[in-house]
């Protein structure tokens, strides 16, 4: 029988010709979910991009699915647990677009920069009005790039090219490898704020980074800068912006992205210092070319049984040992822990596999550490294959380290980097994952999808402070242990809770008890 694609978004000519000379395709675009449900049962691959969403029961129609590709980068609208759950592969094409966003950015930089599009739209009435529209220069201008990433920083290799000083803040870059690139890292975002000439913004959206170009760091602007977000909205505070371009903080702003998208409704639409496009990063025919020819290389390669590069789900199970394989969320939650533990770049990682696991393949284990450590920082889903590229561009290396020695654990795996590190191991005959060490100290916790941890100087009332503002915040304890190395000495406390604790809870809470450290972990972002 022939296998059936559906694309059921917009895909690009050259994507389509290339499914349709192995496959049978219908290209069926803006179907509602029940008719989508009564169609999947037809299909053994579907193609989408960000229109049509792919949940779960669409994903349980799909009797013969076998492979969901979307054709771009992000994955919000699959439903990539249910998926897997169902052996079905879901694969995007993380590289079609970089640079297409890359010259976007540009673009909307310079059409800012010398007020393009209200030259034009003047012009275009009638008016010869040169004096009206003087714009600034970029050379000898200092670029200020939040996230350093492939897409900041092809935009610092460009800009670079106009004579600008770049500057970026990226705590997960190594200096090495930022300079390398010609860039000068600083250390918070308000510093990049206070000296930048122009901000521009690429990060993934997560609940660490919505908000974080907020009031106080558009304040600490000069008044002749410029602003651009082509990342992802909400990132910059769209309310605060517009105060901000209201009342003279900055100079102007460019926009791809919002916090609500589709969206015509904005009171940053038709201010004389702000550009706006509809979220056109990606938006040029090459890009959609690369999107449609990767995703379609991609659903060949599933549908014939092959390895597929760009799959975000895909197991690396073939040839792992057995006693390895339950091992592997263990390490991706380590390494999810950890970046939350350290944010900041760690240039030399190490990895131990101690115990039984020392006398095992442990690749897999690495991979899966690496994704862990990646996930919450990358702009785009982290593979068991690119994992080891993006940290290499990072500035990332590994080590790993194996001991037949573990005192209490039949096996463990410990990641570390200077002072910080996390342990964790397997326990009883369902291979439960525990935590068994957080920044030094030992602890027995189960881990949970929220997590915080406070470290402090020992002392009476500590526990009772904590638990009472959690209260008053309506936030309720699973577990909690409280770990020292001396009476009077540095503690730890490490906490499960039911509920994300809202992050100004968390600040007064550090504050309140004198906090070295405070750290909260959201492992089902």
């Amino acid at each position: 029988m022939t296998m059936r694609v559906l694309v059921a978004d917009k895909l690009s000519d050259a994507g389509v010709k290339e499914l349709s000379e192995h496959f049978d395709v219908d290209v069926r675009t803006g179907l509602d979910k029940p008719t989508l449900i009564e169609a999947m049962p037809e299909y053994d691959g579907v193609v989408v991009r960000s229109s049509t969403r792919i949940d779960a029961d669409v994903i349980a129609a799909g009797t013969r699915l076998k492979v969901i590709a979307r054709a771009g980068i992000g994955l919000d609208n699959v439903d990539v647990p249910a998926a897997t759950t169902r052996g079905v592969i879901v694969c995007n094409a993380p590289q079609s677009n970089i640079i297409s966003a890359a010259e976007h950015t540009v673009a909307l930089l310079l059409a800012l920069a010398r007020d393009i599009p209200r030259a034009h739209q003047s012009l275009s009435g009638g008016a010869w009005d040169r004096s009206a529209f003087q714009g600034v220069e970029l050379h000898g201008k200092t670029l200020g790039v939040v996230g350093l990433g492939r897409v900041g920083a092809l935009v610092a290799q460009r800009c670079s090219a106009f004579g600008m000083r770049l500057l970026a803040y990226d705590p997960y870059i190594s200096a090495e490898r930022a300079a390398q690139m010609g860039v000068e890292l600083v250390s918070t975002v308000p510093e990049l704020c206070r000296v930048a000439d122009v901000l521009t913004v690429h990060l993934p959206k997560t609940a660490d980074t919505v908000g974080l170009i907020g009031e106080d760091e558009l304040r600490a602007m000069k008044p002749t800068a410029l602003l651009v977000n082509t990342a992802r909205g909400g990132i910059v505070d769209e309310e605060a912006l517009h105060a901000a371009l209201s009342w003279g903080w900055i100079a102007g702003a460019a926009l791809d992205v919002f916090e609500a998208e589709p969206t015509t409704q904005s009171p940053l639409f038709g201010m004389d210092n702000v550009v706006v496009t509809p979220h056109l990063g990606a938006s040029t025919a090459e890009a959609q070319d690369k999107a449609g020819t990767m995703v379609a290389e991609a659903v060949r390669l599933a549908l014939t049984g092959e390895y597929v590069p760009s799959a975000v789900n895909v197991q690396v199970s073939a040839g792992i040992p057995e006693r390895v394989k339950p091992f592997m969320p263990l390490a991706e939650t380590l390494g999810r822990v950890f970046t939350a533990l350290k944010p900041s770049a760690a240039a030399g990682l190490t990895i131990e596999y101690r115990g039984r696991l020392a006398d095992e393949e442990t690749q897999a284990l690495t991979l899966s550490t690496l994704r862990g450590l990646l996930a919450d920082i990358s702009s785009e889903p982290v593979t068991f294959v690119n994992a080891p590229l993006l940290a290499e561009e990072r500035g990332l290396s590994v080590s790993t380290l194996t001991s037949r020695e573990t005192r209490d654990f039949v096996s463990l795996i410990r990641v570390s980097a200077g002072e910080v590190a996390v342990a964790g191991t397997l326990i009883g005959a369902n291979d439960k994952p525990r935590l068994v060490e957080v920044w030094g100290f030992a602890v027995d916790m189960e881990p949970a999808d929220h997590m915080v941890f406070f470290r402090y100087v020992d002392r009476p009332g500590i526990v009772g402070l904590i638990g009472g503002k959690l209260g008053e915040a309506g936030v309720n304890i699973a577990t909690m242990q409280v770990g020292r190395h001396s009476q009077g000495g540095e503690a730890l406390i490490a906490m499960a809770v039911d509920t994300a604790i809202p992050p100004a809870v968390v600040d007064d809470i550090a504050t309140a008890i004198g906090a070295t450290d405070a750290r909260q972990i959201d492992l089902e972002a």
